[in-house]
């Protein structure tokens, strides 16, 4: 039988075949590229909307949040203290989930939704999760959908105006944003009375992505902006393309339904942790690195969760899951779990350089007494066995010496609700 060490250090799966430094430059000039307009695989979309000013309080507002399976909407408030309020909250099925259905279908059940909402509140904050171009009037135009929801005549439509007109309140004024913008916010409402420098928002659940805040200067494909002012952008990072990958990425990625798009994401989110180690764990047997009786078990292993990965991973789980079924001994399940701890423990890295990169680019958070705040939603970072612990320790080694910075994470319930609300109120 072949040595599992032998085997990774010869496909460079580990976290030591990544250089930190280097990745986290090419990361950071990606950005560069992205806001220069010129070729990145980083999109660093603008979002038009100011984190740096102060929000309204004691003003109620709609807060859409649909970007999944499931459509909520509720009226949102804080008071004159910073506390939030959350009242008739309303749940649904997101429509066209259920199949296909037309561009006036699609907003009249919207409208039809948070139309009592609506006639409560001058302000609408819609978390609309899909793929969209946001317009310096902050509304949005659908570029395609995902996630298995069935509207064809809407991809092209501006969302906000569309609700609105169907809902025959135009005087109204409505923001659109992403889950990813939404957390930032979230963050930013939970820092009410204290100070930080900046903010940073980041999910790392079934798909990945980054905002941050930005100086208006620096974003030299849109040179009609105030120079002086900042907004959010949505850096769409889980696209970005210029990690090194090893021939088991690249094979892993060319079984999924998009080849060549999204490979970083591939690398570390929920959505492909599972399935990547299931692919790596294959090509193990394949090269000798397990017994003949875990091989073919392992061979004939369809699916694997990144769930599934977790709970194997932890001993006192209920159920171990199908991969523990395939294990037969002692040495294979040692060299199993070796492998997956290593393709997590490699997943945490990355994410370090993710995350120091946009740190490092915001410029902030040079004093302790003025920290930049990141909050992070995605049950991935939570709940990915040891991920979150290996990404502290990687993260908090290499911010040292000139490269210190001072930041805390929080985490936010509700926070597409509670981000959604507060673009709302962001004068």
């Amino acid at each position: 039988m072949k040595d599992v060490n032998i085997f990774l250090k010869e496909h460079k799966i580990r976290s030591v075949d990544i250089d930190l430094q280097s990745l986290i430059d090419v990361i950071t000039l990606d950005m560069e590229k992205g806001l220069e307009g010129s070729d990145s695989s980083l999109r660093m979309i603008p979002t038009y909307i100011e984190a740096d000013n102060q929000f309204l309080t004691d003003v109620p507002v709609v807060a859409i949040d649909a970007g999944g399976t499931n459509f909520r909407a509720a009226i949102v408030q804080f008071n004159n203290l910073g506390k939030l309020e959350i009242s008739d909250v309303f749940n649904a099925r997101m429509p066209g989930i259920d199949g296909e259905i037309s561009k006036e279908e699609f907003f009249s059940t919207i409208a039809r939704y948070v139309k009592p909402l609506a006639e409560k509140c001058e302000r609408i904050g819609f978390c609309f999760s899909y793929p969209s171009e946001i317009l310096p009037d902050r509304d949005g135009r659908l570029l395609q959908f995902c996630k298995e929801v069935e509207a064809p005549g809407v991809v092209g439509q501006l969302i906000g105006k569309n609700l609105l007109e169907t809902l025959k309140m135009p005087h109204k004024q409505i923001v659109l944003l992403n889950d990813t913008v939404a957390t930032l916010l979230a963050g930013k409402s939970a820092s009410f009375g204290k100070y930080y420098d900046s903010f940073i928002g980041y999910i790392l659940g079934t798909g990945t992505n980054t905002c941050y805040i930005e100086s208006n200067r620096n974003i030299l494909k849109n040179p009609g902006l105030n120079q002086g002012k900042s907004q959010i952008i949505n850096i769409e990072s889980g696209n970005f393309g210029k990690a090194i990958r090893t021939d088991i990425d690249i094979q892993f990625d060319a079984t999924t339904v998009n080849p060549g798009e999204y490979t970083f994401e591939k690398m570390i989110s929920g959505g492909y942790i599972g399935g990547l180690c299931l692919y790596a764990l294959k090509r193990a047997a394949a090269e000798d690195v397990f017994s003949a009786g875990t091989a073919s078990k392992l061979m004939l292993l369809h699916e694997l969760s990144t769930e599934e990965i977790s709970n194997y991973l932890s001993p006192n789980s209920s159920w171990r899951g199908p991969l523990y079924e395939c294990i037969t001994g002692d040495s294979d399940e040692e060299n199993s779990v070796k492998i997956v701890d290593t393709i997590i423990d490699r997943a945490a890295k990355m994410v370090t350089a993710n995350l120091a990169a946009v740190l490092l680019k915001t410029n902030k958070g040079r004093s302790e007494g003025k920290p930049v705040l990141i909050t992070v939603e995605g049950t991935a970072f939570y709940k990915l066995h040891n991920l979150k612990s290996s990404f502290e320790k990687y993260f908090t080694e290499y911010l040292t010496g000139d490269k210190m910075r001072y930041y805390e994470f929080t985490e936010v319930r509700h926070s597409s609700l509670v981000g959604a609300a507060l673009a709302a109120l962001i004068n």
